[in-house]
């Protein structure tokens, strides 16, 4: 990167003092690398966050440390994305640069994997860096130590844990008990507010829990199962991770736009 710069990785926090310059997607005009409200903060050494990198964040990351170096405590850009730069988005984007803090973002939705085996902790490393706050659930001790340094969740209730979960939570059910998963399934449902509620399994387990949710008064509509029907025949753990934290994300971004 430009100027010597390197990637911080501390809080947002930490970098939002007077010392450094908070670099905001203001606006956008057609195509572009990151959404109105992405930001980065820059210091003389660091960059924290990104505007969606390439030539447009070089550019900001220069006239922000120019901004550092005069004193400056607001400016504005507003950057053509074409070959001109070496970015073929062909969008425009607007800039703001200012002494402000960063914007703490709210905490993503929860995302509750329940079955801490081989799928389960695929599952839960795969979403671990994403936007969300995933944890891993099981009665094993055992278990849950091989899946290093996830959250977790030692408990002999999983289904205290889903009548925990905040409004808008994913429930992912991986048990190595199909009795168990109908339980959590049916818990899970029953709420009304899940962004996602997913169970391992096959058509023949999805139509054996219709008519044990049917017997339950639970509407089973909205159960995805089996979770990452699209994956190719692959039955490998992280592949089936990889396609089943893709499917839980879709479905909690199609969440979040509905309104209640």
């Amino acid at each position: 990167m430009s100027s010597g710069a390197r990637r911080g990785t501390g809080a947002a926090g930490e970098a939002g003092r007077n010392d450094a310059i908070r670099v905001r997607v203001a606006g956008v005009r057609g195509s572009a690398p990151r959404e109105v409200g992405a930001e980065m903060i820059v210091t003389a050494d660091a960059v924290t966050g990104s505007i969606g990198g390439g030539a447009l964040e070089y550019m900001a990351m220069d006239r922000a440390r120019a901004m550092l170096a005069k004193g400056e405590r607001a400016a504005a850009m507003d950057v053509p994305l074409g070959p001109e730069i070496g970015q073929c988005c062909g969008g425009r984007v607007a800039l703001s640069l200012d002494r402000a803090p960063a914007t703490v973002p709210p905490p993503g939705p929860e995302v509750l994997v329940f079955g801490a085996g081989h799928v389960g902790r695929a599952l839960a490393r795969a979403l671990t860096p994403l936007p969300v706050r995933v944890r891993l659930i099981d009665s094993r001790a055992e278990e849950l130590a091989q899946a290093g340094c996830v959250p977790q969740t030692l408990t002999a209730l999983p289904e205290a844990e889903v009548r925990r979960a905040a409004p808008g939570a994913a429930f992912v059910i991986v048990t190595h008990d199909h009795a168990l998963d109908f339980l959590i399934a049916v818990e899970a449902l029953a709420r009304g507010d899940a962004g996602y509620v997913g169970m391992i399994g096959s058509a023949s387990k999805r139509a054996a829990f219709l008519r044990h949710a049917a017997r339950a008064g639970v509407e089973a509509g909205r159960l995805t199962c089996p979770i990452a029907a699209h994956a190719p025949r692959d039955k490998r753990p992280e592949v089936i991770a990889a396609f089943a934290a893709a499917e839980i994300m879709a479905a909690l971004m199609t969440h979040a736009r509905v309104p209640a």
